[in-house]
């Protein structure tokens, strides 16, 4: 089952903006041994927006392999366009990936009605299980929670990953979808609290640089255990809330280099590597998060 500590994946890049595959190996590798729950790839960390459907695909499939079953794996199956995630999310149908994670379209505003037929179209289109996906931060459109319990009746449609920051959302979408019905925050800042007042799990990026943490933190918070969840929270408040001083996923990339997780933190335009004015202040959250070696 699909729950508790699950990192929304870079992709590792070269300079020139080259997909490093050995790279995205020892990723794997990494979350495997600090016990990350599931990996998200080719999601808004992995810069599904700047990648052509070839390296989408490839950068999926090269996850799952790689995982080799340890792990299971989420790819990325959104888009603006309801044909396109349907092409995504049949090259995904049977290829070892549990699940495709579905983005609301961004930037053409469809409605709420337009919202549904595009998320029912793309599930009736394979039999790969899907989490809706609502970040109206950064696609400029909200899914609303009885939008969410009309698209929760369709069978492979499985949970959503909500991404508002707004806990009220757990409680309005809990009240109207089935309990199997998986609910993941896309938040990290509220992301424990979520899980304590009943959802299944976070999405995260900070995951990225401290994955043993995040394990740990989830699997109190899942059990109830909140005065220790909550110590491990706010150790990582710094870095949940710094990794955002530039657009996501700039500042998470150049983090993993400075750990020496990846070579480099290079992005594809239109991202750019993190401005210098912002290297001592993601540092600093790394340093009181106690994530240096």
């Amino acid at each position: 089952m699909l729950t508790g500590s699950i990192v929304a994946l870079v992709t590792p890049m070269d300079k020139t903006g080259e997909i490093d595959f050995k790279s995205l190996e020892a990723l794997v590798e990494f979350h495997i041994k600090s016990g990350t729950s599931a990996i998200v790839a080719v999601g808004t960390t992995g810069e599904s927006a700047t990648l052509n459907v070839d390296d989408h695909v490839k950068v999926a499939l090269k996850t799952v392999e790689y995982a080799a079953g340890r792990i299971p794996v989420i790819a990325g199956n959104g888009a603006n366009s309801t044909s396109e995630a349907i092409t995504f999310s049949k090259l995904f149908a049977n290829s070892g990936i549990a699940a495709g994670l579905n983005v609301t379209p961004y930037y053409n505003k469809p409605t709420q009605e337009g919202l549904y037929q595009h998320f029912k179209a793309i599930a009736e289109s394979s039999d790969l299980p899907q989490i809706l996906y609502n970040v109206p931060g950064r696609t400029a459109v909200d899914m609303l929670p009885e939008t969410v319990a009309r698209l929760a009746e369709i069978k492979n449609i499985i949970g959503i990953k909500e991404a508002t920051g707004d806990l009220n959302r757990l409680t309005e979408i809990k009240a109207l979808v089935a309990d199997d019905f998986l609910l993941f925050s896309g938040d990290d800042e509220t992301g424990c609290e979520f899980m304590l007042q009943g959802g299944d799990g976070v999405i995260s990026v900070t995951n990225n640089v401290a994955p043993a943490e995040m394990a740990k933190m989830c699997r109190l918070a899942l059990d109830g255990n909140r005065d220790e969840a909550q110590i491990i929270n706010q150790q990582l408040m710094p870095v949940h809330k710094n990794l955002f001083v530039e657009s996501n996923p700039i500042p998470v990339k150049w983090a993993c280099a400075e750990l020496g997780l990846i070579p480099t933190a290079g992005c594809r335009l239109p991202l750019t590597i993190l401005a210098p004015k912002f290297h001592n202040i993601v540092r600093e959250a790394l340093t009181e998060a106690k994530l240096f070696s």
